[in-house]
């Protein structure tokens, strides 16, 4: 294993890499290239781009420790991932190209009135925080681990420290920077990714078509689940995976941004049909790493880590107490450089955008009432108090009971996107509308009822357990509760539709 020394070197020369590139990219940009990148964004930087920023530290090592359990049935939720960026390239990209956006929740607005708006920008802030707040932890609790506890650092100061680096190098330049960062992470990502599968295959001496065939012949290899009563049940997965995209990539500031810094629609569709090809690839991969570490594990008569509360194995620590342990030297660099690419590509898009729609959402920049310099300045200070607000989340967080990772998130995302899929649904297919006054009563109510089904599906529906369909019964809650409040509108066109 590295030393501590070696690692912070290694975080050194990385960000000096990030600020290098900040720099050249952001030291003319103005508020429109903050927003989005002045309209200028290549669509195939974006694409390979995005695929660390979809991804993240959670899924780098998260996604591996769960074939022990789940196989490689996880591809199901991809195969409905395919179905979601389709539907985003079809329907909801042309919405936002069509009426010039720079925040997506415009929309609403434009169709139901500001308190629509601002509701759809509150789930995105608050989701997106959770989120952002929960990949950084799991990435800031690895670095605490294996580098700053042997000097003694508390883990206060390492998330600290670690948000002070990414607002540095996003604080002027913003979508204009975040499109070349991220493509430069995005390839350390992946080279971090194959490089882990290399060095452990090597270890157990397997060339590429024996490990193909050890994983093919093992248990982990099975991707279809067929018992409709399990999280795990194929047509739950590929209707979630559907929606998760629909709403963490299509409803969701942090992903459209960058989709909205191209220069045309065909550009921004292009990106999308290349960037979701790319996550089967992707996605196979962290798999396949997840069982030859599994196989590792295995030939050496090793254990994983257990929670000392609970005694249950925590497979999120998998990944890292073998790169950082036995596999060695190489092993151990290889895995820092993929993580730490994995973590700050999704991570500093997250402080940008979380600053854009609450500046456009709540305070309404761009029109026209304030001065740029004046919206500038408001911009800074929005940027440093979201950057504080995930330091305060991500120590909270370490409250939380211990589990994987990804699918807490994905849980989370169940409620806190459960009303923006509800909202977005009732304006794209139906002409009523609303009373903004009422209006988050059903977007509070529908999740709060969702939850209730939830903790008792078991006992009230035979056996039935709730997987990430959660997400679709949330937004049919609240679509019921929003219908139920809404009439029908005057003669003629309803704006926005």
């Amino acid at each position: 294993m590295a030393s501590p020394l070696l690692f912070l070197c290694f975080m050194g020369l990385y960000f000096l890499a990030l600020f290098s590139i900040s720099w050249f990219t952001g030291r003319k940009a103005q508020a429109v290239d903050y927003y989005v990148g002045g309209k200028q964004s290549p669509w195939y930087v974006v694409a390979f781009g995005m695929i660390g920023d979809s991804l993240s530290g959670v899924t780098f090592i998260s996604l591996p420790g769960t074939v022990a359990s789940n196989g490689f049935g996880y591809m199901q939720m991809v195969l409905g991932y395919l179905v979601g960026y389709f539907l985003i390239a079809q329907v909801l990209l042309p919405l936002y190209y069509g009426r010039n956006l720079t925040s997506i929740y415009t929309w609403l607005g434009e169709r139901f009135g500001t308190e629509a708006q601002k509701a759809g920008s509150f789930f995105f802030l608050l989701s997106r925080t959770l989120g952002a707040a929960l990949r950084l932890a799991l990435t800031a609790g690895v670095l605490q681990t294996f580098i700053f506890d042997a000097w003694g650092v508390p883990l206060p100061v390492t998330v600290t420290g670690i948000l002070l680096l990414i607002l540095l190098y996003t604080y002027q330049g913003g979508i204009k920077t975040l499109v070349w960062t991220d493509t430069f992470q995005s390839l350390l990502l992946l080279g971090g990714l194959v490089g882990s599968v290399v060095a452990v295959a090597t270890q157990l001496e397997l060339g590429p078509a024996d490990l193909f065939h050890k994983i093919k012949d093992s248990s982990y290899s099975q991707i279809f689940f067929w018992d409709w009563k399990a999280p795990s049940y194929f047509w739950k997965q590929v209707v979630s995976g559907a929606l998760i995209t629909l709403v963490m990539t299509g409803l969701d500031q942090n992903m459209m941004q960058k989709n909205l810094s191209m220069r045309s629609l065909k550009d921004a569709q292009t990106n999308m049909y290349w960037f979701s090809g790319s996550l089967i690839f992707v996605n196979l991969l962290f798999l396949s790493l997840g069982a030859v570490l599994y196989f590792y594990l295995q030939e050496k008569g090793l254990s994983l880590p257990t929670d000392p509360a609970s005694g249950k194995p925590i497979t999120d620590r998998l990944f890292p107490m073998l790169a950082l342990g036995p596999l060695g030297l190489a092993a151990s660099l290889i895995f820092m450089v993929g993580l730490t690419a994995a973590t700050f590509s999704s991570a500093d898009s997250v402080l940008t955008t979380l600053t854009t729609s609450f500046c456009i959402d709540f305070l309404h920049f761009g029109t026209g009432k304030r001065e740029e310099k004046h919206e500038t300045r408001i911009r800074h200070a929005v940027h440093i108090g979201f950057a504080v607000v995930l330091l305060a989340v991500i120590l909270w967080s370490q409250t939380w009971p211990k589990q994987a990772i990804l699918f807490l998130i994905f849980t989370l995302a169940s409620y806190t996107y459960g009303p923006l899929l509800a909202l977005f649904g009732f304006g794209l297919l139906t002409k009523r509308k609303l009373n903004g006054r009422w209006l988050l009563l059903p977007c509070l109510a529908g999740p709060a009822l969702g939850y209730v089904l939830s903790e008792n599906s078991k006992q009230w529906f035979n056996g039935y357990t709730f997987g990430f369909e959660l997400l679709l019964v949330n937004g049919l809650l609240v679509f019921a509760g929003l219908w139920l409040l809404s009439s029908q509108p005057n003669p003629g066109k309803v704006a926005g539709v």
